[in-house]
């Protein structure tokens, strides 16, 4: 197996025409705390995708056991790396948009919102990685994940960072609760702007 990528909590492995999800042993945690902890979180994920599988595209689960999940390797374009080059960008973040807006109906937080977790096949755009994720119904925690996509934007694709977020604020509109959480998205950029300047 190929390591694609080893992060704090986890290393991502290449299979074959699989992704391998290692939840990492975390030596400064009590054996049993930490067991119990990769557990949970590899759990939650399972849920996560297995509930987002029936709503916007994402990888398939090949198999999984407590610490570890196996996944259908999806070849595309990473967006972090193809968006600007793109025609179609805005088309594509519109997409983008819809499919925030739809695991926001059924109250799935990806928590991890970023170009480098979104892979575009055959014009889909697919969401991977929700390890950070969660579920939540509150405008709070909705409008959170916009600005996370807002700021990967803003930070790696700035030339066409406005109209990229435009597009996926159009997109998002479809959502029920669009009204509530972009007026709770404007209190969180209020926010942020107050702790840049203190």
């Amino acid at each position: 197996m190929k390591t694609l990528f080893q992060g704090a909590e986890a290393t991502i492995l290449k299979k074959s025409n699989h992704i391998v999800k290692n939840r990492l042993k975390k030596s400064y945690r009590l054996p049993i705390l930490d067991e119990k902890l990769r557990r949970q979180r590899t759990k939650r994920e399972i849920k996560l995708l297995q509930k987002a599988s029936l709503i916007i595209p994402v990888p398939k689960i090949i198999r999984s056991d407590e610490y570890q999940i196996e996944l259908e390797l999806i070849k595309g374009k990473k967006l972090s790396e193809n968006l600007n080059k793109l025609s179609s960008k805005n088309k594509i973040s519109e997409q983008i948009g819809q499919n925030i807006a739809k695991l926001h109906d059924n109250n799935i937080i990806h928590g991890d919102l970023t170009t480098s977790n979104i892979i575009l096949k055959n014009n889909k755009a697919y969401f991977i990685d929700f390890g950070l994720g969660f579920e939540s119904s509150k405008a709070e925690d909705k409008a959170v994940d916009l600005h996370l996509i807002k700021q990967a934007l803003e930070a790696k694709h700035f030339k066409y960072f406005e109209s990229l977020f435009s597009s996926i604020l159009k997109g998002y509109k479809i959502s029920k609760n669009a009204s509530a959480v972009l007026q709770r998205l404007k209190k969180v950029e209020r926010r942020g702007r107050y702790k840049k300047q203190y």
